[in-house]
């Protein structure tokens, strides 16, 4: 099935801006994601990820990614197409001894992708490709900026061509979020 193309990135609103859980939907409605903690004990906590645009019957039951974290915030395992890696092997520092803060992961089609912190003028994390084409960028509000009903005025955008793979690049730019707030090496 051939989608139709805007010619414009998609503009998923982060709707709490939490790490805690959150709904990332596409202010032009074609993309709805769902990020939500789904088990907290003492053993640690457990993250999916939904695709609520999906056409699927079980797209608000059954996951499309799981991120799994150990009692104190530590790296867990991601399941994906129902494979587990640990999360440091699927997102490693860029070099390494080098800073968290620049990782990077193999896509499902098979190509690489790193993730930065604060390397491009206003935004917060970027995503490029191996030819530092930019390929998904996560901003926060902007400081001053009025409420926004029903949104933190944080966005994750994903250039249109890889829309596909938004599940990959929330999931990602989440877990980077997370290894800064939590100080993980």
């Amino acid at each position: 099935m051939q989608r139709t193309r805007y010619y414009q990135p998609y503009f998923l609103e982060d709707r709490t801006g939490r790490l805690s859980g959150s709904e990332f939907v596409d202010i032009h409605d074609r993309v709805r994601l769902s990020y939500r903690c789904t088990r907290r004990d003492a053993r640690g906590t457990q993250y999916c990820v939904f695709e609520l645009s999906s056409p699927r019957d079980d797209a608000y039951t059954r996951p499309v990614i799981a991120l799994e974290f150990g009692p104190n915030n530590e790296l867990g395992t991601i399941t994906f197409g129902g494979a587990y890696t640990g999360l440091d092997m699927y997102l490693p520092k860029v070099t390494p001894g080098g800073t968290t803060r620049h990782r990077t992961f193999t896509g499902q089609n098979g190509q690489r992708y790193r993730w930065s912190y604060r390397t491009h003028e206003d935004h917060e994390w970027t995503c490029v490709d191996n030819a530092d084409n930019v390929v998904a960028f996560y901003n926060l509000k902007i400081p001053g900026e009025p409420p926004y009903p029903n949104s933190s005025g944080c966005m994750l955008t994903v250039e249109e061509l890889y829309g596909d793979m938004s599940c990959e690049f929330l999931v990602t730019c989440m877990l980077m979020r997370h290894i800064v707030t939590y100080g993980i090496q």
